[in-house]
């Protein structure tokens, strides 16, 4: 019966170290495995190489278009040219060049009436200043300015400068009773400046414009 016993303890003996030796064995297998696959991991992470982000290269929205800055600085070179001119005539007290001096269109009688000076100011000097102040708040580079101010500044002057025109208008047509030629075709150009600057700022905002240029760039195919 001791025997018996003694060998039992022996099965027992053997069977749990027999069971240690394969935990550790599989310990050791799964061990092994979870090396190689970070082995594996690590290889393919090096074969694709470092990890990328895909950026799309869009258009981000910009300002006016480029076909309203050059529209809108040609019409301001073109009233300054106009002024420059009524400026010149003003001083050297010359007739304008092509313009009645008799009925409805009469420049002299327009250019030497008292409605010609405001606050003492001729209002020829103050058509070059207001031009010479379009010319530069109308160029592409100040479309381009990234400075809310600018835009701003550009409609007020604007809206400053179709009240003046109104004015204008007003006396040639109910105080003068004649209009001028040249006169008229400055409230035109300041008209339509007003015109572009108000739907520029409607449709597009007070953001800076989308540079132009004389050849556009080619699109790749």
């Amino acid at each position: 019966m001791t025997a018996s016993k003694s060998s039992r303890a022996r099965n027992a003996r053997a069977t749990a170290q027999a069971g240690a030796r394969g935990g550790a064995a599989r310990n050791g297998a799964s061990g092994g495995t979870a090396v190689r696959d970070r082995d594996q991991a690590r290889n393919g992470a090096a074969a694709r190489g470092p990890r990328t982000i895909e950026v799309r290269d869009e258009p981000a929205e910009r300002g006016p278009a480029p076909w309203l800055q050059i529209a809108t600085f040609v019409l301001a070179l073109a009233g300054l040219g106009v002024s420059i001119y009524l400026t010149i005539a003003h001083f050297t007290e010359s007739a304008l060049a092509g313009c009645s001096e008799s009925g409805l269109v009469n420049c002299t009688k327009v250019t030497t009436s008292p409605q010609s000076y405001v606050f003492g100011i001729p209002v020829a000097v103050l058509g070059l200043a207001f031009f010479v102040f379009c010319v530069a708040i109308m160029s592409p580079w100040a479309w381009r300015a990234s400075r809310r101010e600018i835009h701003l500044v550009r409609i007020a002057s604007l809206v400053v400068g179709i009240g003046f025109v109104l004015y204008l208008v007003y006396a040639e047509l109910f105080t003068i009773g004649s209009i001028c030629l040249y006169c008229t075709s400055v409230h035109v150009i300041t008209f339509l400046l007003f015109v572009l600057t108000a739907f520029a700022a409607a449709a597009w905002g007070l953001k800076p414009g989308a540079p132009w240029k004389l050849v556009p760039d080619r699109q790749p195919e």
